[in-house]
């Protein structure tokens, strides 16, 4: 008789909280929404951005540009996307370390840091640091990363950054000299925290075997990535090499994306290194930003199973038609991988990406499937333009192309997004030391408050 009554007492108990969570959800909303015509009216950059796509002028950088227009006659003219690394063209950068047979994002990462290409004894001076930085505090592999693995690897990720703050001496010193070295051990660290992290999450939610390959000195970051996470530890150089271009393509873009800007924000208050890191992990996480690849996979293996030939041009339109109308995949109406925040014509980095995807899917013979890819990179523009008023250009972006490549290297998907993090670590740590090193003050914009002003009602009186 007990249990029953205590059964209905719950019941109760959660029939009243789901009553209040849905009135208060109304009210929050009702007085969250605000009337879209009041930001053209105070002239609101949305998204810190104008309605060409022209980003709002917040800092100053010496890290990277990005190049999407050029001026003529005073007017913005959209041009075919260009990338630059301390005022390196990427395309300069990527074809020297192959051209020279190197993998590039250890030398990438110090040029971000540094801002000059190392020497011979620069580079393998910098490759042994990052190498005797890898190795995780004792027992932080079993009282971290085993002891609670989360849904999210982003999340376990963030926690994870978050827990090396613990075992950190001089976690709150912000000198240029120790944010560096805690730089140093967050890029070197984040590939054995992002596989060992996935290799718990799959043991434990997947039941999977538990396998822990420590990483290799000597291997690059890419290398290593695909010995941890392999079973046997067998890649071909052509994997190695590819993920590598992958880790360069993502390392850095601008002061202004919005992963790389949420440092700048929070590194300014004078937090520490790992909160900082880790509101960036946050930033990335969302599929606006660094989620997008695998949303471009998902749309593909739909895409697959509702167009039943692959090289019909008109099949393949209607179908990003119907998507553009809300109808098919995710209903969102967007075509994900294509178009993006500040390029116009094309994104130098998928430009770069496919050349050696298409290498990449003749040796997993996925050579339909990469057409497909093609044929959309080709037709989704003129669809898009069609539907929509278009103030720029739109073309594939990195995810466009990044997701594929990380199915063909039979990557997990949740690690997708983490692999990108692990990349951008370079570009946070480059821009949380430039941030300092300026000395500038808290970042703090404006929001103008178009509440109306009221007076105070006691509460026997309200209604």
């Amino acid at each position: 008789m007990q249990e029953e009554t205590n059964g209905k007492d719950r019941d109760s108990e959660e029939l009243f909280l789901a009553q209040r969570l849905a009135e208060y959800s109304e009210d929050a909303l009702r007085c969250s929404q605000i009337d879209p015509g009041l930001y053209t009216k105070y002239e609101v950059k949305r998204g810190l951005r104008d309605i060409s796509g022209k980003g709002v002028l917040a800092g100053l950088t010496e890290i990277s540009e990005v190049l999407a227009y050029v001026m003529e006659d005073e007017d913005l003219v959209p041009c075919e996307g260009r990338l630059f690394y301390r005022g390196y063209d990427i395309r300069d950068l990527v074809r020297g370390f192959l051209h020279a047979g190197r993998f590039g994002f250890e030398e990438i990462t110090f040029l971000l840091l540094f801002g000059h290409l190392p020497t011979a004894a620069e580079y393998a001076d910098f490759r042994r640091v990052l190498a005797s930085y890898m190795n995780l505090p004792e027992i932080f592999l079993r009282d971290t990363i085993m002891t609670a693995p989360g849904h999210d690897m982003m999340n376990q990720l963030a926690m994870s950054v978050l827990a090396l703050y613990t075992y950190d001496e001089k976690a709150e010193d912000i000198s240029v000299p120790n944010v560096l070295r805690q730089c140093l051990q967050l890029i070197a660290r984040f590939p054995i925290l992002m596989v060992h992290g996935f290799h718990s999450y799959a043991y434990y939610y997947n039941r999977q075997s538990l396998i822990i390959h420590p990483p290799e000195p000597e291997l690059s970051m890419a290398e290593n990535i695909l010995h941890m996470l392999r079973p046997d530890s067998v890649f071909s150089p052509l994997e190695a090499k590819i993920l590598d271009i992958a880790l360069v393509l993502h390392a850095e873009h601008g002061g202004g994306n919005n992963s790389s800007f949420t440092n700048h924000v929070v590194t300014s208050s004078g937090t520490d290194t790992y909160s900082a890191m880790t509101a960036s992990l946050c930033s990335l996480k969302g599929p606006r930003h660094g989620g997008a690849n695998i949303k471009v996979v998902r749309m593909f293996e739909d895409m697959k199973h509702t167009v039943k030939d692959w090289n019909d041009d008109e099949e393949i339109s209607a179908y990003i038609e119907r998507i553009l109308n809300k109808e098919a995949f995710d209903k969102s109406g967007l075509v994900y991988g294509i178009g993006h925040a500040v390029y116009s014509l094309s994104d130098p980095r998928a430009l770069i990406f496919r050349a050696f995807v298409e290498e990449l899917a003749r040796e997993k013979h996925a050579e339909d499937e990469y057409r497909l890819y093609f044929k959309v990179e080709e037709l989704a523009p003129k669809v898009i333009s069609k539907y929509r008023k278009m103030y720029k250009g739109v073309s594939a972006n990195i995810d466009f192309y990044s997701g594929f490549v990380y199915k063909m290297l039979n990557l997990p998907q949740e690690l997708f997004t983490p692999i990108f993090a692990a990349s951008r670590m370079a570009g946070w740590s480059a821009h949380r030391i430039e941030e300092l090193s300026n000395n500038g003050k808290i970042i703090r914009p404006a929001y103008k408050s178009v509440c109306r002003q009221r007076a105070y009602v006691p509460m026997e009186e309200r209604n």
